[in-house]
């Protein structure tokens, strides 16, 4: 037996106008990503080819977002209901024949496995449409599934429903799978014929029973994933859920979540086993994480990459760095894009790094700038020491070679090189290169004037 394709169109062309947002809904992120992020991945996982989002309002910068992905867009340019965002998908498809999945780009939290089991039931009883549903306790305001004797006879919206039509607890979720090409011809069939001259889904099933063909539904396991986003209310619930869901993920795999309510790790996290996470933290885009690590309260780590045995403390912020094994970071700390550690370094409260590369066993303990700056290996900077780096128009490079001791309260001007093995006096301005094995020390000479103070407050007391 020959496999049938599989195809999936997602609406997308919603406005949100309950978002009360300039950014198009389906944009909104849930677990650091796009919500039809969500959606377009869950479609390529059950091996959906084409995948057709059907976009409308802020089309433009949809498909900016998702310009990287192999997909090909359709566009509604006029909002004239469900089954005409279906067209408006048809000459995207070509000749495509098979089953073709009809997915909601604002329902993010539907799972690979319950479309696996939407096509499997589909196939196994030979329908031309089967229809995902729910059951709620409150019903209200979605279209109700009204069965009869041989199965679905039709969906009745909330609007025209009876009082016992309403108590119907099988709602409509959006979510179809329909036979192709010939949902095509059903919309045709059934037309725009209403007083909003707009084409529904809806007219498809109660054609295709009317027609005699097999009409199927299945009911999801968990109701949430049926769960539509139209406000800011619903987005944080789905941002619970999709935390809850990725969080339980980690804690089964080895990762120890001191309290997983309050840990937020975006869905493409990886986490080493026996890494543990204290309550506040939040881990961001592309982030992988070793094992055995310790990241404390209130740490925000995005697209970084940390190695084993790396302790994290309270209040540091990461972004877009390469952290070696062994590093102990903060608290306080703010690593930004382009830092490297190679291992074993220490940068402690109130360090901040940019574009640095820092050799093994490197540190600077406290109070630190580091900026467009290659460090070599045991290098230590000492307390409030500053690479002075922009000029005001460029940004300029400092090189300071191993085993350096920078003291404290220096300002390295760049460019400018130190040698190996060399110590920079405390309070020192360094504006030269340093050759190796140097003692560079740029201070004004002291100079005590005995009984200054003492005079001084004489003559306060007489005024």
């Amino acid at each position: 037996m020959i496999e049938k394709g599989l195809a999936a169109v997602i609406l997308a062309a919603g406005q949100g106008t309950r978002m009360k947002s300039a950014l198009p809904k389906v944009l909104h992120p849930v677990a650091g990503q796009p919500m039809l992020g969500h959606v377009l991945r869950v479609a390529q996982a059950v091996g959906a080819s084409p995948v057709v989002p059907v976009v409308g309002h802020g089309a433009e910068q949809v498909r900016a977002i998702f310009e990287a992905e192999e997909i090909t867009f359709a566009l509604q340019s006029e909002q004239l209901g469900t089954g005409h965002a279906l067209l408006c998908a048809e000459s995207v498809l070509g000749d495509f024949s098979g089953d073709l999945l009809l997915l909601c780009g604002d329902v993010p939290l539907l799972q690979e496995s319950t479309l696996q089991r939407l096509i499997a039931h589909h196939r196994s009883h030979g329908a031309v449409v089967t229809i995902l549903t729910a059951m709620m306790g409150d019903p209200t305001g979605y279209g109700r599934i009204i069965r009869g004797e041989s199965g679905v006879e039709r969906i009745v919206e909330e609007k025209d429903a009876t009082r016992e039509e309403k108590e119907v607890a099988e709602i409509n979720t959006g979510i179809y799978l329909f036979e192709a090409p010939q949902v095509f011809e059903l919309l045709r069939s059934v037309g725009n014929r209403n007083a909003q001259g707009e084409y529904y889904l809806t007219d498809v099933v109660a054609a295709a029973c009317s027609a005699g063909k097999r009409v199927e539904v299945l009911s999801v396991e968990d109701n949430r994933e049926a769960m539509g986003i139209n406000d800011r209310r619903q987005l944080a619930l789905a941002n619970a859920v999709l935390f809850e869901r990725i969080n339980d993920c980690h804690m089964l795999e080895g990762v120890t979540l001191v309290d997983p309510t309050a840990v937020y790790i975006d869905h493409d996290v990886v986490i080493g086993s026996d890494t543990l996470l204290h309550p506040g933290v939040h881990l961001r885009g592309r982030t992988r994480i070793g094992r055995d690590c310790v990241i404390e309260p209130g740490v925000v780590v995005t697209d970084c990459q940390i190695g084993d045995r790396v302790h994290l403390k309270a209040g540091s912020v990461l972004t877009e760095s390469i952290i070696g094994d062994e590093c102990t970071i903060g608290p306080m700390a703010h690593l930004r894009s382009g830092t490297v550690l190679d291992g074993q370094n220490k940068l402690g409260n109130f360090v901040e790094t940019k574009k640095a590369l820092i050799g093994r066993k490197s540190q600077a303990s406290h109070l630190t700038y580091i900026g467009d700056a290659t460090l070599g290996q045991n290098v230590n900077v000492g307390c409030g020491t500053i690479t002075c780096n922009y000029d005001g128009v460029n940004k300029h490079q400092t090189i300071i070679e191993d085993d350096v001791f920078v003291g404290s309260d220096s300002q390295l001007v760049a460019p400018v090189r130190i040698g190996h093995g060399s110590l920079i006096g405390a309070g020192s301005t360094i504006t030269k290169d340093v050759p190796p094995d140097s003692l560079a020390l740029s201070r004004s000479e002291q100079r005590v004037i005995e009984g200054w103070a003492a005079r001084k407050r004489e003559k306060q007391k007489k005024k």
